[in-house]
């Protein structure tokens, strides 16, 4: 746009100082759920793009105090609690809220936001997530306003989930912050309490389009001939509708399409009522630790599985096994009947899984053109739409290589350029590398092959 000057925008990146509050954070001790995958990306991505970047979180108790790590500072807060609560970051939560609350916004105050801001034109972004922060934002919006400093200071709070919005006074906190939220579901959600968000999504790190090894990805089908593989990794949670998941299997047994559920739960009860609906199913369970990182620990628990129907994997999956768990599946279970944002279908997408999604906070799902969605709690809603997935591998190829060209549209830096830097009055020092995508994603030859013998079975099950 002629007379347009760029400078001072572009200049207004290196001249503000980033604050992301939140509790949970890069330690294994802080890490709970998508939460941390998110601040964490997002930290990244603004320390990446050039900013000075803090994350304030409950870290382990015992590392250091404050730090700098991968670009940015960390400070790790409530130590004193945690040496106390040693089950994680939400151990002792209440005394944490309290304590989070009442000592982070007069040392942020006085040790960071004061020495940055006496420098001319200097300014600050803080970036606050989930409920457990709100008192804390409306602390330091207090002492903020008390030194003069509020206009110079932008405060954004966001919401994940609805998780302790009865606890939140929403007035205040608007008063105090311009909130966020992360999907149009999530903000219709906000909205019923008289405040109208923003929509800043989650982002994806780099790591997330690592895809797997092309060996690993023929050693896993080699292993598991002549299965419709599903995948699921979820916590156990009702809302994520794993008994969905199991009567889904079960449907597609019935039929003879031979399926193996490989599911990665988490430590909450549900897990008890997901086994027992299995088992009343008819179906053959088994259970297995990772015996090694990786794709080799994935591919060791698939040996000697034989009939079994349902793989219930006990130890977490890292990066690497994860993505040759959706690469190989022949669909990743992504669907829940609350799902705020539903990171797990886009991790899938970007390593060309094929996400089978719900229809709640998935904003970036094109039903049948660059994933699966799921609209009814019947498992025949899957299994037609699967079937005619597997009679036609060039749709499969297609819904893949759509999924992985659109969850590069939420790598972080497309992220921050086209949501967040905006809403702050920042222009980007430059385009992320996101925009133009990726490159379509290599198609084992194995693949092709364990289609077609799929599409037979599905052939002679209708």
């Amino acid at each position: 746009m002629a007379g347009l000057d760029n400078r001072a925008p572009r200049d207004a990146l290196a001249a503000t100082q980033f604050h992301v509050l939140s509790f949970e954070g890069p330690d294994a001790y802080s890490r709970a759920g998508g939460i941390a995958a998110r601040v964490v990306g997002l930290a990244s991505a603004i320390a990446e793009a050039g900013a000075d970047t803090h994350l304030w979180f409950v870290g382990a108790p015992e590392l250091p105090g404050h730090e700098r790590k991968d670009g940015m500072a960390l400070h790790r807060w409530c130590q004193w609690i945690s040496a106390y609560h040693p089950r994680g970051v939400y151990d002792g939560e209440e005394e944490k809220v309290r304590d989070y609350a009442s000592s982070l916004p007069p040392f942020l105050l006085g040790e960071m936001l004061l020495p940055h801001l006496a420098n001319p034109g200097a300014r600050a972004v803080v970036l606050a997530e989930e409920w457990q922060t709100v008192d804390a934002v409306l602390h330091l919006d207090a002492v903020l306003r008390q030194a003069g400093l509020r206009e110079r200071v932008r405060i954004l709070w966001n919401a994940n989930n609805t998780f302790g919005f009865d606890r939140i006074d929403w007035a205040r906190l608007s008063a105090a912050a311009l909130p966020t939220t992360v999907s149009r579901y999530m903000r219709l959600r906000v909205m019923r309490f008289g405040v109208d968000p923003l929509v800043v999504p989650n982002g994806l790190p780099a790591e997330s389009f690592q895809g797997p090894s092309e060996r690993g990805v023929a050693e896993f089908s080699r292993r598991v001939p002549d299965r419709l593989v599903l995948a699921k990794v979820a916590r156990w949670d009702p809302a994520k509708r794993w008994l969905l998941a199991v009567d889904t299997t079960a449907e597609l047994k019935r039929l003879g399409a031979h399926p193996l559920l490989i599911a990665r739960g988490g430590v909450e009860p549900h897990g008890d009522e997901v086994r027992s609906r299995a088992q009343a199913s008819g179906l053959r369970l088994v259970e297995r630790r990772l015996r090694a990182p990786g794709e080799q620990g994935l591919l060791g628990a698939l040996v000697g599985t034989g009939d079994a129907d349902v793989l219930l994997v006990e130890d977490a999956l890292d990066h690497e096994a994860k993505a040759l768990l959706f690469r190989a599946s022949s669909a990743v279970l992504a669907h829940s009947g609350h799902e705020p944002f539903g990171l797990v279908g886009l991790e899938a997408m970007a390593v060309a899984g094929l996400a089978c999604t719900g229809a709640t906070g998935e904003d970036y799902v094109i039903s049948g053109w660059n994933a699966l969605q799921l609209q009814s709690a019947d498992p025949r809603d899957f299994v037609c739409q699967m079937l005619r997935v597997l009679r036609d591998p060039d749709e499969e190829r297609a819904l893949r290589r759509n999924g992985r060209a659109t969850a590069a549209g939420f790598a972080w830096p497309r992220v921050l350029a086209t949501s967040l830097f905006p809403a702050l009055g920042i222009v980007p020092p430059s385009a992320p590398s996101a925009l133009t995508g990726p490159a379509e994603a290599p198609w084992p030859a194995t693949m092709g092959r364990r289609a077609r013998s799929r599409v037979a079975r599905g052939r002679a099950m209708v």
